[in-house]
């Protein structure tokens, strides 16, 4: 016994294998995300582009870029047609949506198969948004299905041109907008109305408030922080809105740029190999859309704050 080795069991420490496991986000997140964001912040201040085989730059301009984009070129107008193409979509959007997760969610009318509804309204959100277009560009064509049937039913003589005017392109636009984004936000509003306690809709029905006043008095109030979330995020895709207007008019925003979005329009500045300006209107949208997303990080700490 005496000659006997005592075996010493080694410990292992797991703190640190967390870090580990955490470390692929940040390798991941610096090479793709940060670096290009110091890079494209960098270009801003620079005149860089190509003509031709001709580089010009990088030469140093200061805010240049920024004041030739705010001031001096179309950006207020492709922002004008962004934020018009997001209203139409989204407003239509909203109201379906509201309409939907309260009819899921009314224990009154006890629906069957609300698993399958449920399934069937959010998968046009699992659909490309390239898909649709392409789908959309072929239906609405001048030869296509929806040309043919009203020409067969003699409705029409000639074909109608919906991807050349400007209200039939706008309405397309924020027709599949609405189409592929409803399904998410009736999802999203389900789970807040379910989120309500019953006894508060109990108390509003006992003391007499019709179905129209429960909503309104009621269900409304206590989904704000959902719809605080729903609009900014939904305006913060809406200013990124770029594959169904570039795949629908073929990237030039036709018809006369009517339906060309800020992103549209970076895109074709980095295709012209403009970097500075490219890089001022990236940044443009970086800062609007970091101001958004803060709105909604102070709203739902509010509400945090007020629910405890």
């Amino acid at each position: 016994m005496a000659n006997e080795k005592v075996k010493k069991t080694r410990k292992i420490n797991y703190n640190n294998w967390g870090y580990f496991f955490i470390a692929p986000f940040f390798v991941v997140f610096i090479i793709f995300q940060l670096i290009p964001l110091i890079s494209t912040i960098g270009n801003s201040f620079f005149e860089n582009y190509r003509v031709g085989l001709m580089q010009v730059g990088p030469t140093f301009n200061g805010l240049a870029n920024f004041k030739t984009v705010l001031f001096e070129s179309d950006v207020p107008r492709y922002a004008m047609n962004t934020l018009i193409m997001w209203i139409l979509g989204f407003v239509p959007q909203i109201i379906l949506s509201l309409l939907l997760s309260i009819w899921f969610t009314d224990t009154e009318l006890s629906l069957k198969h609300t698993q399958f509804f449920k399934t069937v309204i959010y998968m046009p959100n699992l659909i490309m948004a390239s898909a649709f277009a392409m789908l959309f560009f072929v239906i609405f064509a001048d030869g296509g299905p929806v040309n043919s049937i009203l020409m067969n039913m003699n409705l029409i003589n000639d074909p109608i041109r919906f991807l050349v005017k400007t209200k039939s392109v706008r309405g397309l636009v924020a027709f599949m907008n609405c189409l592929m984004w409803y399904g998410n936000t009736t999802l999203l509003l389900m789970s807040g109305i379910m989120g309500i306690d019953n006894s508060i809709f109990e108390a509003a029905r006992i003391d007499g408030a019709n179905p129209v006043q429960v909503f309104f008095k009621v269900t409304l109030p206590q989904l704000a922080p959902i719809l605080v979330y729903v609009v900014i995020t939904s305006l913060i895709g809406g200013i990124q809105m770029f594959d169904v207007p570039q795949i629908l008019t073929n990237g030039e925003g036709t018809p006369n740029r009517t339906s060309m979005t800020l992103i549209m329009y970076l895109n074709k500045h980095l295709f012209s190999k403009n970097y500075g300006l490219g890089g001022a209107v990236s940044v443009i949208l970086f800062a609007i859309t970091a101001a958004l997303s803060g709105i909604v990080y102070k709203f739902n700490m509010q509400s945090y704050k007020r629910g405890r």
